[in-house]
Order: C-alpha cells, then sequence, then structure tokens
C-alpha cells in the first residue's frame, strides 16, 4: 500500500534511519541511544521491519510500529505526534534499495532526516571479508557509524577497518559500542550532517535551473566538523544555466549517486552483496 499522509496537525519528526545486517544487535544499541540521547519533552518511536522477527530487546523500545515493502515502495506510518522516529531498515535486505526508496518516503511524509546510523557487526565482517562492500554501501549514506559485536575480533581488522574509511576522508563519527551501549548517545543523534552522500539534501538546490544536470553529492561549506573532508568532489557538474558567470564554487553542482545509476539491463552500476547470503 501507498504512504499515508500524517495528519494535518501532526509534527514533522526528525527521522534517524538505522543500517546494519539482521542479528547485528541494532535494537539494543539503538534503546540505550533513544534512552540517552533525547530529553524528556522529545517523543520518540521505532519503525521495525515486518519482516524481521521479534526480539526480546523491542520491549525496550518506545512505541514500536512496523513497516512493510511493497514492491519497491516503503509504507510506514509513525505516530503524528512524533518529534523522533527510528527507521530500522531490513537487515536482510538492499540497504541501497532501501534508501532509494526512503527518500521517496521521507519527501512524502514531510518528515526531515536526522542521522543515517550504521551498526556494523565486526564479527560477520571479520568472518566474511567480501562483506566490506556491503558495509561500504552503508557508509557511504551515513553520518554516524557504530561498532559493535566486537567480541573475539582481531585488533588489526578493527584497525584497518576503520583506516579504510579515514584515508578516503569520510566524514563520519566511528564509535565503539561495549556491552550495547555508546559514550555519548546525544552526540550520536546531533543533526548535524556528517555524511558522503547528500541524496536527502537535495532541496538545498530548490530554486536553480537543474535541467540537464545530473544529482549525487558535495559537501556543505562550513557545516562539517571535520578538517581532512574533501570541499568539493573530484569530476562534479557545473550549472547548466549558461547566462551565468562561473565563480568559484558557486558554479559547482553535485555528481550524480553511484549507487542509484543503473544499467540498460536495469541491475545497479555499483552492486553490493546480498547480505542475506552471508547470515543464518
Amino acid at each position: 500500500m501507498p504512504i499515508t499522509d500524517p495528519p494535518m496537525d501532526a509534527v514533522s519528526p526528525l527521522v534517524y534511519i538505522v543500517l546494519g545486517a539482521a542479528g547485528s544487535g541494532r535494537r539494543e544499541v539503538l534503546a540505550d541511544l533513544i534512552d540517552g540521547g533525547l530529553s524528556g519533552g522529545d517523543r520518540a518511536a521505532v519503525l521495525l521491519p515486518a519482516a524481521e522477527a521479534v526480539h526480546e530487546h523491542d520491549a525496550k523500545l518506545p512505541r514500536v510500529t512496523r513497516w512493510t515493502w511493497n514492491d519497491g515502495v516503503i509504507a510506514a506510518v509513525p505516530p503524528g505526534d512524533a518529534t523522533h522516529v527510528f527507521f530500522v531498515t531490513d537487515g536482510r535486505r538492499s540497504p541501497v534499495d532501501q534508501l532509494e526508496a526512503l527518500q521517496k518516503w521521507l519527501k512524502a511524509a514531510g518528515a526531515e532526516l536526522g542521522r543515517v546510523i550504521t551498526v556494523v557487526d565486526c564479527r560477520l565482517g571479520e568472518k566474511h571479508p567480501a562483506l566490506i562492500a556491503w558495509y561500504e554501501a552503508c557508509i557511504h549514506f551515513s553520518d554516524v557509524v557504530l561498532l559493535n559485536r566486537r567480541e573475539g575480533v582481531a585488533n588489526k581488522w578493527m584497525s584497518d577497518f576503520r583506516t579504510r574509511f579515514q584515508d578516503l576522508c569520510y566524514p563520519c563519527l566511528f564509535e565503539i559500542v561495549k556491552t550495547g551501549r555508546v559514550k555519548n548517545p546525544a552526540a550520536m543523534l546531533d543533526p548535524q550532517a556528517r555524511r558522503m552522500s547528500h541524496i536527502f539534501d537535495i532541496d538545498e538546490w530548490a530554486g536553480i535551473d537543474l535541467e540537464g544536470v545530473e544529482f549525487g553529492t558535495e559537501d556543505e561549506d562550513g557545516t562539517d566538523e571535520a578538517d581532512d573532508a574533501p570541499s568539493k568532489p573530484a569530476g562534479g557538474r557545473k550549472k547548466s544555466n549558461s547566462n551565468e558567470s562561473p565563480t568559484d564554487d558557486d558554479d559547482w553542482m553535485p555528481e550524480k549517486e553511484p549507487y542509484f545509476e543503473l544499467l540498460p539491463n536495469g541491475r545497479r552500476v555499483k552492486e553490493v552483496p546480498d547480505i542475506a547470503d552471508y547470515l543464518k
């Protein structure tokens, strides 16, 4: 079924998207983030995938409802008075497909993106090196990366995993999860964007002549705390309006989102592994 419009008097909530594999401890970590990261006046709600089974930690989550996936469309209706909505993705399905659908869902729901959070199952990642590409896709869209399930994982694997993204100047935050808890939940929920992809920020270009321009990523000027983040992506495109005189960054437009590009046969140019093949 299509998304249901929120009531006219509903608040416009901040939506936090939680990525990660099924069984990676996302619900336990989410319960800690909500408990320690929100204030007394905030009203949280959690949307869990209908395709995932009930878990013992569900009881610790506020106002849980289920969302469904119908032929590439997300059907989800959070409580109309929620100020913070936590959308937990289906951990057995492509994160790219879900993020593309969520981009449309957020606009239809009149909601604003807070942050995208990836919970990494370190034991799963170490066991299956092929899943690095899957986590790369998640982290490309993420503001926060929480390293969970670290018991028994070699320190070198942990170091190499973080260094991989630091060397690529990813501005997202990396934090360790200890027994289901993070050090500073409020900092994790700070809605300041720290993600590589800006597919959720396309409204920033409203009012500009975009004919013939492809969308993708560009860093915000002066809004990122990471000093080593690039000021603009290589290979960006200039505005198509020939009447404007290009001046420094004013003529720079974002690249097309690489994970959303399709081949003529309908398959994605940049494919990711099927996570379901690696889960019990």
